[in-house]
């Protein structure tokens, strides 16, 4: 059985490498819409995002994850031709911020969380370093050559269908579930080599709550280390996800779960996340993200 002992090695950027594996690296999130489903509208003005962006690095981000569209359920997501956010309009909430960061903060590692090819380009030439496809390549056929000719980072990130698809499909077995994750971040690894992508800048993501059922997330977590099996770091992204506020309600859809709750839940998922093989973690709150990452480092150098 996998013991979660994580990849060593060195992340191809676009202009550097990032070591990764000897501790965890924490990837501070910042959405820059009306609508995701943690924190949605809070940093639509541009100074208010770039001021949460400066704050989160103050508190130990190693990098920034900048978003522009949501992908909560439901939403149109991943249809090229029928999604809420057009990448014009995705480029003008993105472009600014990251651009006043950069300049606030030379050096600063930001990833634009994009499945569209043009934002890509337009983000890796105003100095993003990653590309974070939370479709592993599979919404827009064009993207995986983008990131190959931008030579840039990427994060490929398994997802199950698209968002408004995801409360219409049926559940799935503990070891069906295991197979599809990893069958489909290993055919997002081959896209991308493919498409002339070192394998060196990729990092894969197993999409926790992307068209995963409740309870099949906890299983997927409990196995994830199987996945370092790919050859690749593991990045894990269970922040305030839905499934950990079901099983703080008690399996009660209806019961409110206080933001507290959710953060605590999510800390206890980052550390468990951690033990199990990811070598970064994507959060909303970075301070005591990279607190429990400590702890949870330690207990791996202790193994």
């Amino acid at each position: 059985m996998p013991d979660g002992r994580r990849i060593q090695t060195e992340w191809r950027l676009r202009s550097r490498s990032l070591p990764v594996g000897a501790r965890t690296l924490v990837m501070g999130v910042v959405n820059l819409t009306p609508d995701s489903f943690s924190d949605g509208g809070l940093y639509l003005e541009l100074e208010r995002a770039v001021a949460h962006a400066l704050r989160l690095l103050d508190e130990g981000a190693d990098l920034l994850d900048l978003g522009a569209e949501s992908t909560r359920p439901g939403s149109h997501a991943g249809d090229l031709e029928a999604a809420t956010v057009s990448a014009d309009q995705e480029q003008a909430r993105l472009l600014p911020v990251l651009e006043a960061v950069l300049t606030a903060r030379p050096g600063t590692l930001v990833s634009v969380d994009t499945y569209k090819a043009a934002t890509a380009r337009a983000a890796v030439a105003a100095g993003a370093e990653i590309v974070n496809d939370v479709s592993g390549f599979t919404w827009d056929s064009r993207m995986a050559a983008a990131c190959a000719e931008l030579g840039c980072g990427v994060v490929l990130m398994h997802t199950r269908g698209r968002p408004e698809e995801w409360r219409a499909q049926p559940a799935l077995a503990a070891e069906a579930g295991l197979a599809l994750v990893r069958d489909g971040l290993a055919a997002s690894l081959r896209a991308a080599g493919d498409a002339g992508i070192s394998p060196e800048s990729v990092v894969l993501d197993p999409g926790y709550g992307f068209g995963k059922r409740f309870e099949e997330n906890y299983g997927l977590l409990a196995r994830q280390a199987e996945l370092l099996a790919l050859g690749r770091p593991l990045l894990a992204g269970v922040s305030r996800k839905s499934f950990l506020a079901r099983t703080i309600a008690r399996g009660q859809a209806d019961r409110p779960v206080s933001e507290s709750s959710r953060e605590t839940a999510s800390i206890a998922a980052l550390a468990t996340a951690i033990l199990h093989g990811a070598s970064i973690v994507r959060v909303h709150r970075v301070r005591a993200a990279v607190e429990a990452a400590a702890i949870a480092d330690a207990v791996l150098a202790a193994r």
